[in-house]
């Protein structure tokens, strides 16, 4: 291969995430409320009958689709599916900083304005009930953060031979922050109180 033919393959190259074409991608929206008392977070609690984290405090939001035009009408299509809310009845909607797990997953995070609460209707399939949190309460109080450890364990058929120090080969132990909200008998934690401190950092 000449240099040319190598230097055309790279100006039509855009570079992205390495191995981001094998992750799941779902985007979520973080939905805000003004009430009498000033601008509250809204939140979902996950159906008790959902095989996955039944019962779990999060966003509505949800695996993109190939159908989406991109992240954000992603975003605003699961909103519609899990509270019955439009796009009339969302504005202002800007993206935040989006979410790479160690587990394969890229999470695409956006903050709208809802306009009516009374509007909302939880699809109950997926979604047990709503809540809404004083924003002021996540801005005076910080996390409990804590840490899980977990160890990597190469497959029997690993080629300890082809590396230096063979089985003995000194793998860096990893680690992972978790989040956790206490708002009287709701726990907010995982990924959803992630992108929450995210947007509370932005919002300082």
């Amino acid at each position: 291969m000449k240099s040319e033919d190598i230097t055309k393959k790279l100006i039509v190259h855009t570079p992205e995430i390495l191995g981001s074409g094998n992750f799941s991608k779902y985007a979520v929206l973080v939905p805000l409320i003004e009430k009498e008392d000033g601008m509250h977070v809204l939140f979902e609690e996950r159906s008790h009958k959902l095989r996955r984290q039944p019962g779990d405090i999060c966003f509505p939001g949800g695996k993109i689709d190939k159908l989406d035009r991109d992240e954000q009408a992603a975003a605003l299509r699961e909103t519609n599916e899990e509270l019955g809310l439009g796009k009339d009845d969302i504005s202002h909607v800007y993206p935040i900083d989006y979410l790479v797990s160690p587990f394969g997953m890229i999470v695409y995070p956006f903050a709208g304005l809802v306009s009516n609460l009374q509007k909302i209707t939880p699809n109950l399939a997926e979604v047990e009930t709503v809540f809404t949190v004083p924003l002021s309460f996540f801005m005076e109080k910080p996390p409990e953060i804590y840490h899980v450890q977990y160890k990597i364990e190469p497959h029997e058929n690993f080629p300890h031979d082809l590396i230096v120090g063979g089985e003995n080969y000194k793998w860096q132990p990893k680690q992972m922050e978790e989040y956790f909200y206490l708002y009287g008998d709701r726990v907010i934690w995982g990924m959803t109180a992630k992108i929450l401190t995210h947007f509370i950092d932005i919002l300082r």
